[in-house]
């Protein structure tokens, strides 16, 4: 709860992705808010009030899963909006001639995320920014787990991950009302 206030704030790129994580950690705890009082909050070294505010943070979020039928997989309504106020960002920059760099970005993305649409049908139902989203997540439990990551998907996540980050970048920009597309 205490890091994504700061991630929002920050980075919208790093929130959304530290808040799938959260929603695997809470779906890990079996949706829990007891168990994960007892077994995983402790270990964030709190005083008890900031404990209590976190096991009410992760009740709320426990609760709207079960509500959104999140359960198992997906992602909660908040973070599917982030998404889509992110595609929709992402089209002004594109239409706009005053970003460059950005256009850039996503055309030396791009071939990675049209060969990441290609591999499966449920990625071809997504949009372009969830997709990259998707594979930044997946490469990150990889590292996670310690597990290789091959050198083409290495070089396929970093433009990805330029790419999502010079967008983050700007939505920063924008929610400070300082850009103009």
């Amino acid at each position: 709860m205490f890091v994504a206030e700061q991630l929002r704030k920050k980075n919208i790129a790093e929130y959304l992705l530290y808040m799938w994580q959260v929603e695997d950690v809470v779906r890990a705890f079996g949706l829990d808010a007891e168990k994960m009082a007892k077994e995983y909050v402790p270990q964030f070294g709190l005083d008890a009030e900031k404990s209590e505010e976190l096991k009410g943070w992760y009740e709320h979020l426990i609760e709207m899963m079960r509500e959104e039928g999140v359960t198992e997989k997906g992602h909660l309504q908040v973070n599917k909006n982030i998404i889509i106020l992110l595609t929709d960002l992402h089209a002004q920059l594109l239409k706009s001639s005053k970003h460059p760099f950005y256009s850039a970005a996503y055309y030396k993305a791009l071939p990675f995320i049209v060969e990441l649409r290609a591999k499966s049908a449920e990625s071809q139902e997504k949009n372009e920014i969830e997709n990259c989203f998707d594979a930044l997540y997946g490469v990150m439990l990889l590292r996670m787990q310690k597990k290789e990551v091959s050198a083409e998907t290495a070089t396929a996540i970093d433009n990805i991950a330029k790419f999502i980050g010079l967008l983050s970048d700007y939505y920063k920009k924008d929610k400070e009302g300082d850009l103009e597309v």
